[in-house]
């Protein structure tokens, strides 16, 4: 660490410490901790930590000489200085990067707007008849920029309305007035913004993956490729016993029509005789 000799001792070994653990783990991330609570942050952390991934909270300055030590003796790292930005902490552990970005997804709650925030993404406000009593209230809704009226004494919003695109600022207004409608536009919680998993750089856009669905097209796959293997006849493991099963009753019902007698046709065959010497007795009596 450059000047180290000047810096002081606490701050040296504070350095040191995230450098071992960066070194330590196969995994790396950084996370933003912008917005979190200090009380939410610390359930959140307890929480992490118990399922093996402690977060590691210091100044930038010290998370970005820690991560040029470590990169000295893993590359790797390098990358994820460009990431150290705003409120930043250290997440190290073993484990599956996007199961790590699902789990700090679900840290993430909706929270109200105060006034000044950028619009993560396009606010919309759905046309509806809203619980205000007919009063000062549509004015103010007027003057924020939603389209009130009263009909048959009660306060509507006449028309979907986008009040505020993604990127603009909300205004103290609209942020009270969406707060009112029980609008929360943005989310709290701990925000992946890098992982270095071995020797590999994953952005969020590449951990950004619906589990979920691709575990749903996964045994979608399965079943269809299950399904041609056995019209083939192409034999593996798993498709023996359908192909067993699928020729043995083929081969039940090729006998039986044949009246080939075996232990598992007699019991069709005569079942198959009954039916026919009913069907003789019934055309005698006609």
């Amino acid at each position: 660490m450059p000047g180290r000799e000047s810096v002081r001792p606490e701050k040296v070994e504070r350095v040191d410490r995230l450098r071992q653990q960066l070194l330590a783990h196969p995994m790396t991330a950084l996370v933003g901790l912008r917005g979190v609570p200090a009380s939410a942050l610390q359930t959140m952390r307890r929480g992490l930590h118990d399922r093996g991934h402690p977060i590691l909270v210091a100044p930038n300055a010290a998370i970005r000489h820690a991560l040029e030590e470590a990169a000295k003796e893993s590359p790797s790292l390098a990358p994820l200085l460009e990431h150290v930005s705003d409120q930043t902490a250290i997440l190290t552990a073993e484990g599956n990067p996007f199961s790590l970005f699902q789990e700090l997804v679900r840290t993430r709650s909706p929270t109200p707007a105060r006034g000044g925030e950028l619009a993560p993404h396009d606010i919309s406000v759905p046309a509806q008849t809203t619980s205000f009593k007919p009063g000062p209230i549509v004015g103010e809704l007027q003057h924020a920029g939603f389209p009130a009226a009263i009909e048959k004494g009660k306060v509507v919003l006449k028309k979907d309305v986008t009040i505020v695109k993604a990127g603009q600022t909300i205004s103290r207004e609209v942020a009270t007035m969406l707060t009112r409608l029980d609008i929360f536009p943005l989310e709290v919680g701990l925000t992946l913004r890098a992982v270095v998993e071995g020797g590999t750089f994953y952005p969020p856009s590449v951990l950004a993956v619906d589990l979920d669905s691709r575990r749903a097209e996964l045994v979608r796959a399965h079943r269809r490729a299950l399904g041609l293997a056995v019209e083939v006849s192409y034999p593996t493991t798993a498709t023996i016993p359908l192909l067993l099963s699928k020729a043995h009753r083929r081969a039940l019902t090729l006998a039986v029509a044949a009246g080939y007698p075996t232990k598992a046709t007699i019991a069709p065959l005569l079942a198959r005789a009954l039916r026919e010497a009913k069907a003789v007795e019934s055309l005698e009596k006609a």
